[in-house]
């Protein structure tokens, strides 16, 4: 082979697992990144993963809000209306935050089988229900509360 042949050889080898690497690195980096939602009855089944963080939707229990008085610290329980999981959050609620109100919460669970928010979103008004805990709760066989039945506009 010819060094000039050579020389093209090597410079399109180097390119091509350069950019083999490039693109390992930024689709390895991107899954990581990811928050995959998770219902209350995926994660009682060990669904959900136990090593990263994940997104957890569904409604506030009535009656299980326990707030700290000495801190931001508050404790809800979280339904799809078959399974229940407990929530610990460390921090400022969004203002639309309520009983039977539709929740997602990012975070991960600990050894006790709580999940400990990171982040707790509650949007638009009383009757909205964000559409991952609307189709999580219909999967789980559940039925939406009356407030809720009137679904999201596209």
């Amino acid at each position: 082979m010819n060094p000039k042949r050579r020389k093209i050889l090597f410079t399109a080898l180097f390119i091509v697992l350069g950019t083999g690497t490039a693109v390992g690195l930024v689709l390895m980096a991107f899954q990581q990144n990811l928050l995959y939602f998770y219902s209350p009855m995926q994660v009682k089944n060990g669904e959900a993963p136990t090593s990263r963080n994940f997104r957890i939707g569904g409604l506030v229990i009535n009656g299980s809000v326990k707030r700290d008085q000495q801190s931001l610290a508050v404790e809800f329980d979280l339904t799809d209306t078959v399974e229940n999981i407990t929530v610990t959050y460390a921090g400022i609620l969004p203002d639309l935050f309520r009983e039977g109100q539709g929740i997602i919460a990012n975070g991960r669970l600990n050894q006790n089988g709580i999940f400990e928010a990171d982040e707790v979103l509650a949007k638009h008004d009383e009757n909205y229900m964000p559409p991952e805990v609307a189709d999580a709760i219909k999967k789980a066989g559940g039925t939406i509360p009356s407030n809720h039945l009137k679904e999201q506009q596209p």
